[in-house]
């Protein structure tokens, strides 16, 4: 890759996002890669679009353990555009949205109160419950639950006036969760059900079932909540890669929980209606599942049919799920 072709794409940040593995791949040394990263850094100051190209330098350097020079390079482009503000409410954002990716959720929202401010004089009502929605996310993040549902209630309320109906559907599913958080759980099955019978497209769907399966779940009522997980599972099927594995790696915590409860009955009682969900060997793994569960609830016969079922399962990444699942746990005590 030659150095010169990159760094000539001067103000074309896409054509250097697109030479920019090549670059990299022709580095040798972690001082060389730290030079490079000084050059990029100087490049992204020159183009129109800067913010992707930033990304990428901020997980390099959060690689090389330097997460705050990533974090720096955000706040300079924010400085660089204050005497423009629509400009300087985007770098805002992205500083902000930088601090959430990488675990400081206080210093994002003290941008993002920033942000705020800025977006109530320039009159964005729409950024404005953004804005607010973000800072209730984090404040969740925090733990601090009650202030989340303060804020998420003011940027609903915005979304609802302005008739962002998208926005206000996910705003609904955040207060749900929010609620669950506290214990509400009669509030957050409202506000689910308020979902649910609105228009909406396949991923507000799929979320609000999978809030509604934590709500079952904590209440213990395993049946409701594998059905409302098997639901969004189906959805999900044609609703993308990126959907699918959210929910399918949900069901696999929540199974995985099941079985460290020794909740044996509630898996092997509920598993088939995900077999009968799929035909290739996704069926089996499902079906070895409840045989897993028979099998560590004493039932020795099961051990046979789990071992049947494994034989049949080709996916690699499935069978390593039962791998690890039937495992003896190991458990250590103080006799005191």
């Amino acid at each position: 890759m030659n150095e010169n072709e990159l760094f000539q794409s001067e103000k074309d940040c896409e054509r250097v996002l697109e030479l920019l593995d090549d670059y990299l791949d022709s580095i040798e040394g972690e001082e060389e890669l730290r030079e490079a990263l000084r050059k990029l850094e100087d490049l992204v100051f020159e183009c129109d679009d800067p913010y992707e190209l930033a990304h990428e330098i901020a997980h390099i350097y959060a690689h090389l353990d330097e997460t705050d020079r990533g974090i720096e390079l955000y706040r300079r482009l924010a400085e660089s555009r204050k005497d423009d503000p629509e400009e300087y409410a985007v770098g805002l954002y992205y500083l902000a949205d930088a601090y959430e990716h990488f675990g400081m959720p206080e210093k994002a929202i003290e941008t993002y109160s920033k942000l705020l401010e800025l977006e109530e004089e320039l009159g964005n009502e729409r950024e404005v419950a953004l804005t607010l929605a973000n800072m209730a996310m984090n404040y969740d993040e925090m733990g601090e639950v009650e202030k989340a549902v303060e804020l998420m209630e003011r940027a609903r309320e915005i979304f609802e006036r302005i008739n962002d109906e998208k926005s206000h559907m996910i705003s609904l599913l955040d207060l749900a969760h929010f609620r669950y958080e506290l214990g509400e759980n009669d509030k957050a099955e409202g506000l689910i059900r308020i979902v649910l019978k609105n228009p909406r497209d396949n991923e507000i769907e799929i979320n609000a079932k999978l809030v509604e399966a934590e709500i079952y779940a904590g209440r213990e009522e395993y049946r409701r909540a594998f059905v409302a997980i098997r639901d969004a599972l189906l959805k999900a099927v044609d609703a993308g890669d990126e959907l699918f594995g959210l929910v399918f790696d949900t069901l696999v915590d929540f199974i995985e929980g099941l079985f460290n409860e020794k909740a044996y009955r509630d898996i092997y009682e509920n598993i088939e209606i995900f077999a009968e969900a799929f035909e290739d060997d996704t069926a089996e793994f499902f079906r070895a599942i409840g045989e897993l569960a028979r099998w560590k609830e004493g039932d020795e016969e099961a051990k046979k049919r789990f071992d049947e079922l494994y034989a049949k399962v080709q996916n690699e990444d499935l069978k390593a799920i039962l791998d690890e699942w039937k495992k003896p746990k190991l458990s250590l005590s103080l006799g005191l």
